[in-house]
């Protein structure tokens, strides 16, 4: 019998020895996988598991839950009942909550983007041996606590601070302006603290931007700001969507922040959730609270997806 002749079977033991060596790199594979995948069970989807349960669970007398189904805490998010006539009502003050974070949070994204993109286009300006020190100088604010930072906006703001002593020294008012433990107070303390984290995503676009189209706008004698509008924010905005998710994220579910600058008075879904797992002794509420601002980043998440995935696709 010729070689030719038996080619078929060797093709046959070669395809059949291909596949289990396929199969035990995929099987090796998933074997050194194993540790991490546990340990991410164990410890991210392992407390949300117990927060979901919590959810459906009655509250307890004092603190803590009774295991018995209900699905009480999830009504409540939103609605309420009157303790006298049993009618339903939407939960205002819930609701007032969720609009306030919503609102602080997109304002503190829009602050960040109008302040951080002109640093970010400067940064990328700069020669390149001076830019890493320009970027050491945004980042140092990590270096220090959280609660810290929030402490130096609240000696900045108040009413013995150094914005009002610098305003009535100059004369501009008489008496000092009452912007701590207010909206706008936790808006600028958003925007201290997630500043450095909508400069960054835009430094990495700004940077990569082909500076030479942005000239050849100028010599179509387009104006500076049609050549910011149809040149540079088009091919940089994958960046700017990624700054405005890393800000409006954190800012939504932010508690340090509102609980110093807004004095306990104007909450946020954060302090809102710590309240019904302490003073409110309402863990059920408190974890279906949890999950709602969970769905919330979600959706957020699912919007930037969905811009990256179809600005990727309009250019092939």
């Amino acid at each position: 019998m010729s070689a030719k002749d038996n080619a078929p079977g060797a093709n046959g033991n070669g395809e059949r020895a291909g596949r289990a060596a396929a199969r035990l790199a995929t099987r090796n594979r998933w074997l050194l996988l194993m540790p991490s995948m546990t340990i991410i069970a164990l410890a991210a989807a392992g407390p949300l598991l117990i927060v979901l349960v919590y959810s459906f669970l009655q509250k307890g007398n004092y603190a803590g839950v009774i295991w018995e189904f209900s699905g009480e805490a999830w009504f409540n998010v939103f609605l309420e009942r009157d303790m006298f006539d049993d009618t339903l009502s939407f939960a205002d003050a819930h609701l007032s909550i969720f609009l306030r974070s919503v609102r602080l949070a997109f304002m503190a994204t829009a602050m960040a983007f109008f302040v951080g993109f002109p640093t970010a286009y400067f940064i990328a300006t700069r020669p390149v041996r001076s830019r890493n020190i320009w970027l050491f100088l945004i980042t140092i604010p990590f270096w220090t606590n959280l609660l810290i930072r929030t402490f130096a906006i609240m000696e900045i703001l108040r009413n013995e601070g150094v914005v009002n002593v610098v305003l009535i020294s100059a004369g501009i008012v008489d008496e000092p302006i009452q912007m701590l433990y207010t909206d706008f107070a936790i808006s600028v303390g958003l925007l201290y603290v997630y500043l450095p984290l909508m400069v960054l995503p835009l430094y990495a676009s700004i940077e990569k931007l082909d500076f030479s189209l942005v000239e050849a706008g100028y010599d179509l004698y387009a104006t500076r700001w049609k050549v910011l509008r149809h040149v540079i924010v088009p091919l940089v905005k994958p960046g700017m969507i990624a700054g405005s998710i890393l800000v409006f994220i954190p800012a939504m579910g932010a508690y340090v922040t509102p609980r110093v600058l807004g004095g306990g008075l104007n909450m946020m879904l954060g302090n809102l959730i710590e309240f019904q797992f302490g003073q409110g002794r309402n863990w059920p509420l408190g974890a279906s609270l949890s999950l709602t601002l969970m769905a919330l980043v979600m959706v957020a998440l699912m919007v930037y997806v969905r811009a990256t995935t179809s600005r990727s696709t309009g250019h092939g």
